[in-house]
This record gives structure tokens, sequence and C-alpha cells, in this order.
């Protein structure tokens, strides 16, 4: 907690300046805590900051606010699913406000401004390797740049972005944003070698006069399933389907095609299978809807392109195009057969039952250790077993997604630099977490998200247009100037205006205020006044101690 005047100056309770009446029990103090959309940032965004810049139109200053964390504002504008919004305080008002849509308006007005990274580069920097151009080898090597280290990233692949390019179909990002956030980290002095798949890690690391390194390969394999069959029709896996798709090698897949899985690749397996010519998409998935792993707008967004989904169905069989499927059923929260039996037909299957990553280079590393899934331990500085080697992303124990990626590529960065330093680093303390109980919106009135438009279905699934638009800079200051600054002063006179005292001081634009104690009673007005809870009373014996 931060206040902004030293509650252990000595203060007189018997005498004032004026007349206060009955003795003092508690004084109003300026604090600082934590919103709950910063909180849940995988990214470690600074969202409050980045947003208050933009409601007041200053949206150079507020990208450069933002990419402190986040290298990648158009992508993650697009494809994250903000954690952030469901935890907005704003949706106990009317609705969340729509902080990805507009963290897209800021990235994609840098990209078509040209906006360049500010940034001072430390001296004493080292050589770091980064293994994976992917979102957390990306995160890393832009973090390691800033930090005043010189990276360069080893990328298998024939470009970069890894599963952001071959796991995430262009409606949802198109390619040109992906190739101009990676050019800025480029233009940044970070050098990305392609078409180069590193076999041995201390060797390149030896080659390379390298003193660190970041793995952060991702989850190319697709899982397989054994499913009796019997002169199977054309079986893919989603991550080779989408992948081949991407690189304009089109299966033929017929007329009919079934996805067997319910996250959200299968989403983007069926809703792409549809855009390369197949009539019908069917998702059989063994759950029901509350509990598929896809996130709801996922489903909501496939099913208006008219894409089918058979629930509570597992296949038990496939003769040539004749699947054998067993109804299921919920039970203590998990499926269980029923013994009924349904046949549907299709001329295709693509698996859409997760990600592996290739972790077998990093068996021969003497201290590296894995998980049963073949994942990477590391500790809470990311490093593995082996001293100077780090990974994170998709290869580490974590939830598979690009923001997390992201956010594991800067904490990395951050371990990485201080081990290289000899200067451990060493979070922060956080804020206490403010939630919508403590605030007192009274000034708020109706101001519902304004939604971003989409394409109508049918023109969605003639090609692969990008689905959702963005906002317009208008658009994109509302958004901004809907957020509740939860838990810090923005310095809106509401508790200046409602003392009775005059004992609220302003200390100029910036700054916010002070008490004046000889002055203030201690009546909470200023404290109920404050429609974020940037003031708390405290007791007066607290405040003397």
């Amino acid at each position: 907690m931060k206040n902004n005047q030293d509650l252990t100056a000595p203060i007189d309770l018997h005498s004032h300046s004026k007349s206060t009446g009955a003795l003092r029990m508690q004084r109003p103090v300026y604090v600082d805590f934590l919103p709950p959309c910063n909180n849940a940032c995988p990214a470690g965004e600074n969202i409050q900051a980045w947003l208050s810049l933009a409601q007041a139109g200053k949206y150079y200053e507020a990208w450069q606010q933002l990419i402190q964390d986040n290298p990648m504002p158009a992508i993650h504008g697009r494809v994250c699913y903000h954690p952030c919004e469901d935890n907005c305080n704003r949706n106990f008002v009317d609705s969340t406000v729509s902080i990805h849509a507009v963290e897209r308006y800021l990235g994609d007005t840098a990209i078509a401004e040209n906006w360049k990274v500010e940034f001072d580069r430390p001296k004493g920097g080292k050589r770091v390797l980064v293994i994976g151009a992917g979102p957390s080898g990306l995160s890393a090597a832009y973090h390691l740049t800033r930090l005043g280290h010189t990276v360069e990233i080893y990328e298998a692949g024939p470009v970069a972005g890894g599963m952001m390019h071959f796991g995430i179909p262009a409606y949802r990002l198109p390619r040109d944003i992906i190739a101009a956030e990676i050019q800025r980290i480029e233009e940044m002095g970070v050098k990305i070698r392609l078409n180069y798949k590193v076999e041995d890690i201390l060797a390149e690391k030896e080659a390379g006069n390298f003193e660190a390194v970041f793995v952060a390969i991702g989850a190319h394999i697709g899982k397989k399933t054994n499913i009796p069959a019997r002169d199977a029709g054309q079986i893919l896996d989603a991550v080779s389907f989408l992948r081949n798709v991407d690189a304009g090698n089109l299966p033929k897949l017929g007329k009919k095609v079934a996805i067997y899985g319910g996250g959200n690749t299968a989403m983007d397996a069926a809703r792409v299978a549809k855009r390369i010519g197949a009539d019908e998409a069917l998702i059989i998935y063994r759950r029901d809807r509350e509990q598929m792993p896809a996130h709801e707008f996922e489903a909501d967004e496939a099913l208006a392109e008219g894409v089918k989904i058979h629930w509570l169905r597992t296949i038990k069989s496939i003769d040539q195009t004749t699947f054998t499927v067993e109804v299921m059923r919920i039970e203590n929260g998990r499926p269980v057969p029923t013994g009924e039996y349904e046949t549907i037909e299709a001329d295709a299957l693509i698996l859409a039952l997760g990600q592996d990553t290739d972790t077998d280079f990093l068996k021969n590393i003497p201290g590296i250790e894995f998980k049963d899934d073949g994942t990477v331990i590391v500790g809470i500085d990311m490093m593995t077993g082996a001293e100077g080697i780090f990974a994170g992303g998709d290869m580490v124990p974590s939830e598979r997604t690009v923001t997390i990626a992201v956010g594991h590529g800067k904490k990395a960065a951050r371990y990485i630099d201080g081990y290289l330093r000899q200067k451990p680093y060493v979070t922060m303390p956080k804020h206490p977490l403010v939630g919508h109980e403590r605030l007192h919106v009274w000034y708020q009135t109706f101001a519902p998200q304004r939604e971003q438009a989409h394409l109508k279905a049918e023109e969605a699934t003639k090609g692969f247009y990008e689905v959702v638009a963005g906002l317009t800079k208008e658009e994109a200051q509302y958004e901004a100037q809907r957020c509740l600054s939860c838990g810090n002063c923005f310095e809106c006179d509401g508790c200046y205006g409602a003392c009775p005292e005059d004992a609220v001081i302003k200390l100029g634009p910036g700054k916010r205020y002070r008490f004046n104690y000889d002055s203030c009673t201690g009546c909470t007005v200023c404290f109920e006044q404050c429609p974020v809870h940037a003031i708390e009373m405290i007791p007066e014996s607290v405040a003397m101690e």
C-alpha cells in the first residue's frame, strides 16, 4: 500500500487551525490498490495505466506504456482470451470494459503510423540464444533487448511466429499483423535465423558464445488416439491440417467433415474446413457445452457459421465413411458411457485432441527433468535443472495461450538478466486487490460496451477475411473512458469538493492531493465520495505508530 503523506509525522490531536469538534478517532489516507484487470493479465500489463492515457487521447503514450510489458498488442488485441475482462469490476455496473479492443486499436495504430519502441539500452549486456520464434521466444528476445542484451533467435520453421502463424487461422489473425509486430522486434536489433533446427543446445551455446539460452519451442505435434478402423477414410490431426491450409496445401476433405475434440483448435478446424469447401463440418465431443475447453465465444462463432456440434458423443469405431459413436452422460462431472450408439457419415476426420512438444533433444542435457507429458520442469526463475538454460511457453507445464507464452518470455527475460548480471531479479510485492464491493460508483451512468462489428456468417465462410473488426478512434476513446480506475486516484475532485473542512489540498495535475490533518475531523465524507476506493480510513492509533 502506498500513501501520499508521511503517516508517522507528529500531530497534536487537541490543537487545530480550525475547530474540529470531537476528538478524531480515524483519519483518511490516500492509497493505491491493485485493479483486478492488472492482476488477471498473464502478460503482466499495467492495463489501468495505458487505459488512462488512451481515455485522454494520448494514444502514442498509451502504446509506449503498453509495450513495456507486451511487445505485440495488435496480435493480443485479436487472439488473447482477455481474462482481464472476465475480472473487470465494470461488469457489476453494466458490462466489462472491452480492454482487448482498445489494445487492438493501439496496436493497429502503431503499425499504421510506424511507431518505434522508445527505450534506453543498459550497458554491460551479454549474448543470449533463444530457440523458437513463437510468442514466448519473441517476447523473451524483445525484453532481453530492452534490458541491454544481444539476442539471436534460431527457428526451425520457414517463418517467425510459431503457433500464432501455424495454429491460428488468418480470419482471426491476419498474417500482415504478425509480420509487422515481428519486424518491429527485429528493428530493435533481434536477429532471427529461420529454417534452422537446433539439435544440440550445448554445442550451439558454445559455438555462438552465448552466455544463456531460452528454449521456447511450441506444441506442434497433434495428439493421437486409438480408434478401431476398417478401411477408414482420410484422418488428419488438427495442427497439421491448419498448418497445411496456411501454407496453401489444401487437403481434399470431401463434402462432410467430422472434427473430434472440444477445444478452440477444434472450433478453428471446423471453421477452416467450411472455408476450403466442406458443405458440413460436424464437431464430436464427449462432454457437454458447459464442460468444453473452448471459450464460449469461439463456439458461438462456429455455430453462427453453420458448424454443427454433437455434444456427449465419443467415437467407438470407423468403417470407411461410417462412424459409430456412443452417447455419453455426465456423472459426477465426468463423461460415462450409456451403451446407446448412433452412426454418423463423414468423408474425413480431423483429430483435435490437443498438442505435444518435441522435447527429445533436451533429454541428453544433464540436469533437465521432465513431467510425464514431456513438458520441462522449471523453477520460479524459469531456469531448467541445467545451469544457464531457461524454458517457457508451451514446453513448460501451464495453460497454452499466446498471452501466457508472452508472459513467460517477459518473466524469463528478467530472471535471465539477473542471472547474467549476477544481480538476481526480485519481484516487487503487489498492492492489495480491490474488488467491486469496495467501490463507490455513485457517479456512473449506464454506458454499455461498444460491440465490435463482425462479418456476416455467409460472407465470413467465403474466405479468410478477418471476421472481427476493430474500433474507430472515437469508439476506442469511449471504451477506454469506461474504465473505473479501480483502487487508484484519477483526480476526480470528489474528495476535494466534498470535504466540509477544506482539509483536502490539490497538488496539481498528476500529483493528486494531500490531507491537512490540522483541519481534518475524520468525518469520512471524502472516503464515501471517492468512487474508486483510493482513500482508506485508518485508526489514529495506527497512524501514530
